[in-house]
């Protein structure tokens, strides 16, 4: 069934496209306001970027209670229009020169709070407005919508920078967040019945919790799901935390070069949205996660390979296969996790696996650091590599993890 004019999709792909944008205007602003203002370091660029996931991570649990006990429409037009504020402040903050660290941080945490609680609430409406024979394809346009702001965002981000002060720039995230909230208040307004109100009533929070994780242990796929995402960010994290120290000292890449191979990493993810449901397809959905999963944990070994010789053309074509073979692997099992997982039950299994691969880039990144500066970075960058690799060969056992996963995807 195609999705062409299917009104709640467009509002969810135009919502997805806007923030994105204005999250990467604000990702580049951010530190450099810090760094102006408030003459930030190494560690005070670290603890911002903490704080902007922390704060989900730990409080994922009461995330996904929520949203599966929320009227959603409501909670995502909540949750979008209250970053109005908490971000707009920290502009006019700057214009009265009174901008401070506690002040900078709390933003921080707050907005990434809200982006989180947003995150797992959109991953539970998408399977309520398109059918289960649709979702794969929701999934790829939604991922679209992201993959453009990516691009975008950093691009329009560095013209607005070079034009005004930082803090004036993070206005644009504050128009984005208004424009989403209204794109949101547009969905249907079935969406305002909450899928779980029987639960609501009768349990309390911790039996909700253990109603949530009941379905994980239950379930191999998001077992196997969380165990292969948290070897691959695990293994991901160190390697993106060195790669531009990597780049640039010890294979003397110039910044030119430096500068292709990232926007190779985009044109490998634009190629994964559009070949995802081909992909899938060909290889049939459990497969397809299978091997994306495995193919992209096995790329991370072309960046130590890298130090060999021919650098350049081996960290593009790293790029090139791990933004596709990551981007098929996201889509395929986002759209696995939504057909297996009751419905009334969604946002507590988003959320859960959310926080595992949240929490986990940041570990791989410092873990990945201190051991480069004990055994060096290309010793760590073969060690990451294997670690992902290891996370990924989970989702081949057991045999009859495929057997699931194609049953799932066939069901009506």
């Amino acid at each position: 069934m195609s999705l062409r004019g299917h009104r709640p999709l467009l509002l969810l792909v135009t919502e997805q496209l806007t923030s994105s944008v204005g999250r990467q205007v604000t990702a580049l602003a951010l530190p450099l306001l810090a760094i102006a203002h408030l003459s930030a370091g190494p560690l005070g660029a670290s603890g911002l970027m903490v704080m902007t996931y922390l704060p989900g991570v730990l409080l994922s649990p009461l995330i996904g209670i929520t949203v599966d006990r929320a009227r959603l429409r409501r909670l995502l037009v909540t949750a979008t229009w209250a970053q109005v504020p908490v971000v707009g402040s920290v502009p006019i903050a700057a214009a009265l020169d009174g901008l401070t660290w506690p002040h900078l941080l709390t933003v921080a945490a707050v907005s990434g709070a809200l982006n989180s609680a947003q995150s797992v609430a959109l991953q539970s409406c998408l399977p309520r407005v398109v059918s289960s024979q649709q979702l794969l394809a929701a999934n790829s346009s939604l991922t679209g919508a992201r993959t453009a702001g990516l691009i975008g965002g950093p691009a329009l981000g560095g013209l607005l920078i070079g034009i005004v002060d930082p803090a004036p720039a993070l206005l644009v995230e504050c128009a984005a967040y208004l424009i989403g909230g209204s794109l949101f208040l547009a969905l249907p307004a079935a969406l305002n019945r909450p899928v779980d109100q029987a639960g609501a009533d009768a349990k309390s929070r911790i039996d909700a919790l253990r109603e949530g994780l009941a379905v994980i242990r239950r379930e191999t796929l998001l077992r196997r799901q969380a165990l292969a995402a948290a070897g691959l960010n695990l293994g991901g994290g160190a390697g993106s935390g060195l790669f531009i120290l990597y780049a640039s000292q010890e294979l003397s890449l110039p910044s030119g070069q430096l500068g292709i191979v990232y926007a190779a990493y985009a044109v490998g993810m634009g190629a994964g949205v559009l070949l995802a449901s081909s992909i899938t397809r060909a290889l049939g959905m459990a497969r397809a996660i299978q091997v994306c999963a495995l193919g992209a944990g096995a790329a991370l070994f072309l960046i130590p390979a890298a130090s060999l010789g021919l650098a350049f053309p081996v960290l593009v074509l790293y790029e090139l296969l791990f933004g596709l073979l990551a981007t098929v692997w996201s889509i395929a099992m986002t759209t696995g996790r939504q057909l297996i997982t009751p419905a009334h039950l969604l946002g507590r299994v988003n959320a859960f696996l959310q926080a595992v691969l949240t929490a986990t880039l940041p570990v791989g990144a410092l873990v990945g650091g201190w051991l480069a500066s004990h055994v060096g970075i290309v010793p760590v960058l073969i060690g990451a590599a294997a670690v992902a690799l290891a996370g990924a060969s989970s989702l081949w056992f057991p045999r009859d993890l495929l057997a699931t996963v194609e049953r799932t995807a066939q069901a009506p």
